[in-house]
C-alpha cells in the first residue's frame, strides 16, 4: 500500500455496498458469501506453501551499538535480507514494549465496537482514509475477508481529523506516541540500507524531506472456509519501508518466495520490515518489494497494525546514480512520488503490477 493520499478515481464503491465482515459473521451464513470466495487459482489451500522457511531475523542493537565485528555481521545480515527476501523481522528495535501492547489493545478495542460506532469514520468514495474496505473497484471484484482503520499521519495535511476515532479514548494518543516510534525506526533502519548499499548513511533520510506515514490497522475475523478466502490480497508495498505489528494469536502474514508461500511465523515484540515499490526503484532493483497476503484462520482471529513510510509527494524518485552502470542499466524511469501514489490507490491490489507503471523493461 502507498501512504494515503486521496484518489481521483469516481468508480470506487460506498461501503454501504460492501458487507462487514465482522457483521456478516455474526449473522452466521449458511455459506461463504460469493464475493469473497476466491477463483480456483487463487485459493490459498491450492497454493505451495514452504513452512519450514523462516524469515531473517535482524538484531538492531547489534546494528546500532555492538561491537564492530557484531555489527559487521548484523550488516551482512541485513543486506542479504533485503537483497534475497525483501523481508525481515527486527528485534530489539527500541520501542517499548508497553506501548506495542497498548497500540495492540486498543486497536483491538475499536474494532470490537458496534457498527454504528465503527461507522461514524467512514472510508468515503475516492479515498482510503477511514474505516472500510480499500481498494474497491468493482462490482464483481472479489473482497478481501478484512475490516480496516486507515489513517494519515505525517506530514500533518494528509491528516483527516474527522476520522481519527474518539472511542476508545485513548486510541488517538497511543497512536501519536506509537507513530512518533515507528517514524524513528524507519529512519534508524533506511540510515543501515543506505550504508549497506555504499552510500552515505543519510542519504535516504535527507533525500525523503518530509517523509509521509501513514497507518492501517487490519482486523481479520475467523472464517469458516478460510480455504477459499484471503484476509488480504497479493501485493507489494508502494512505501520506502512498511512496519508490521501483527499479533501472536495465528500467523497469517505470507511473503511469496521462488514462486511459493513463505508463513511469517510471529516472534514475541518484533516487527516485521518490508521492502517497498519505492526502494526497489531507487536501488535499481537490487533490493526488490516483494508480494505478500494474508491468510484467514477457522478459529482464531488477527489484528495486525501497518505503517508506510514513503519520500515526501514531491520528491522526484529513480535510480540512485551511484547504482546504476554498464552492469547494472537503468531499470525504472525517473517520476514524482505524489503521481505514484495516485497510480497505486487508484488501482485494485493485485501483485506487483502497480510497478508496471516504473519499469522501462518489465523483465530482468
Amino acid at each position: 500500500m502507498a501512504p494515503v493520499l486521496c484518489s481521483s478515481t469516481s468508480s470506487e464503491i460506498r461501503i454501504g455496498d460492501v458487507e462487514d465482515i465482522q457483521e456478516l459473521r455474526r449473522a452466521r451464513p449458511t455459506a461463504v458469501p460469493e464475493r469473497y470466495v476466491r477463483d480456483t487459482n487463487e485459493r490459498p489451500a491450492l497454493s505451495t506453501i514452504l513452512p519450514s522457511l523462516r524469515v531473517p531475523v535482524i538484531d538492531l542493537s547489534k546494528l546500532v551499538c555492538g561491537t564492530k565485528r557484531q555489527s559487521q555481521e548484523e550488516m551482512a545480515k541485513l543486506t542479504a535480507a533485503c537483497e534475497e527476501w525483501g523481508f525481515f523481522q527486527v528485534i530489539n528495535h527500541g520501542i517499548e514494549k508497553e506501548l506495542l501492547e497498548t497500540m495492540e489493545r486498543v486497536a483491538k478495542e475499536f474494532f470490537m465496537l458496534p457498527l454504528e460506532e465503527k461507522e461514524k469514520y467512514p472510508m468515503a468514495p475516492g479515498t482510503i482514509q477511514g474505516y472500510g474496505h480499500a481498494f474497491v473497484f468493482s462490482e464483481d471484484q472479489k473482497l478481501d475477508w478484512c475490516n480496516m482503520l486507515a489513517l494519515g499521519v505525517e506530514p500533518a495535511f494528509i491528516r483527516k481529523p474527522h476520522l481519527w476515532p474518539t472511542n476508545p479514548a485513548n486510541l488517538s494518543y497511543t497512536l501519536e506516541k506509537y507513530s512518533k516510534s515507528i517514524r524513528r525506526l524507519c529512519q534508524i533502519l533506511l540510515m543501515f540500507i543506505s550504508r549497506s548499499l555504499g552510500l552515505s548513511p543519510n542519504y535516504f533520510n535527507e533525500m525523503f524531506g518530509v517523509a509521509v506515514q501513514a497507518v492501517r490497522m487490519n482486523y481479520y475475523p475467523p472464517c469458516s472456509r478460510p480455504d477459499l478466502v484471503l484476509g488480504l490480497s497479493p501485493h507489494s508495498d508502494g512505501s520506502a519501508l512498511t512496519v508490521l505489528q501483527q499479533d501472536t494469536a495465528s500467523v497469517g502474514l505470507q511473503i511469496l518466495k521462488d514462486n511459493a508461500w513463505v508463513p511469517v511465523h510471529p516472534i514475541a515484540d518484533a516487527l516485521v520490515i518490508n521492502v517497498g515499490d519505492t526502494i526497489e526503484v531507487l536501488t535499481n532493483g537490487r533490493y526488490r518489494s516483494v508480494e505478500h497476503r494474508a491468510v484467514t484462520n477457522k478459529e482464531t482471529d488477527r489484528l495486525s497494525v501497518v505503517t508506510f513510510y514513503a519520500p515526501s509527494y514531491e520528491v522526484e524518485l529513480g535510480p540512485v546514480p551511484e547504482l546504476v552502470n554498464d552492469q547494472q542499466p537503468c531499470r525504472y524511469r525517473r517520476f514524482n512520488h505524489g503521481e505514484y501514489s495516485r497510480h497505486y490507490v487508484t488501482n485494485k491490489l493485485q501483485g506487483k503490477k502497480t510497478l508496471e507503471f516504473a519499469k522501462i523493461q518489465t523483465s530482468y
